[in-house]
């Protein structure tokens, strides 16, 4: 079964509402809204420029780092039972839903970042030698040039 294509901008708003209420009672601290919408920046970038494929893979990544620190900041920071008002309930279930919806949104965005051209395997920039020998070519049996011009050609003038 395939998912239909969802667009980027609904991903990043409907995060983006979740965001909002989950930061609606200060019960989260600030760290927990600056990196959700600092993500969601980056989501704008991936929209604004629709052929990089920095743009989206860095607001994948960005996503996948807030699935760890909202588990994080919901599991430090959930007031026990007594001190929960309604409002209280609401905004931390709007963060557990966002969190929740995390997953599938960044399946979403993967996909997109395929559709963009992006490869299977993510290069760090990091190389390593590899035991593919296939290309190599042996510099012993190559006849070096010469270090040093032959005398006993005349040089050519420039004029």
């Amino acid at each position: 079964m395939e998912l239909p294509a969802v667009n980027l901008k609904a991903i990043i708003l409907v995060h983006w509402l979740l965001t909002v209420w989950g930061c609606m009672n200060h019960m989260l601290p600030a760290s927990y809204a600056w990196g959700n919408f600092s993500v969601l920046a980056v989501g704008i970038w991936a929209i604004v420029q629709r052929d990089s494929l920095d743009a989206i893979m860095m607001f994948l990544t960005g996503l996948l780092l807030t699935v760890l620190t909202d588990i994080i900041h919901v599991s430090i920071f959930y007031p026990p039972n007594k001190y929960l008002t309604g409002e209280k309930r609401f905004s931390i279930g709007m963060a557990i839903f966002s969190l929740l919806l995390k997953p599938l949104s960044c399946y979403l965005v993967y996909r997109m970042y395929r559709e963009r051209g992006g490869e299977y395997t993510f290069n760090l920039g990091v190389t390593c030698a590899s035991q593919d020998r296939s290309t190599y070519e042996p510099i012993d049996q190559q006849d070096a040039p010469p270090q040093w011009p032959d005398s006993s050609k005349t040089a050519q003038h420039p004029y």
